[in-house]
């Protein structure tokens, strides 16, 4: 089932703010290092998914085909468009 743009980042901000709240126990103390690279890595995700989606949205809006952007992406460009169109559209919107 494929996943909207904004799902991801509607869970990428729910990650984000459970590691923010995260108070580590005595046994959980060890791994603090493996937890901050991987709050890191979620915020460094979310950072990304929104940038590609703002990206995709000036690349349509600058005329290029759904094609070319599926190119881009490694996907399709139906897949491109029926991920990041609907979110393009309604940026444009704004």
């Amino acid at each position: 089932m494929p996943r909207t743009v904004q799902e991801i980042l509607d869970h990428a901000d729910e990650l984000a703010a459970r590691f923010e709240a995260f108070e580590p126990g005595a046994s959980v103390a060890r791994e603090s290092e493996t937890l901050t690279a991987l709050r890191q890595a979620v915020l460094a995700r979310s950072d990304a998914e929104r940038a590609l989606a703002e990206l995709v949205r000036q690349a349509h809006a600058s005329g290029y085909s759904w094609r070319s952007i599926g190119d881009l992406l490694g996907t399709s460009g139906e897949a491109a468009r029926q991920r990041y169109g609907k979110r393009a559209r309604r940026s444009a919107d704004l």
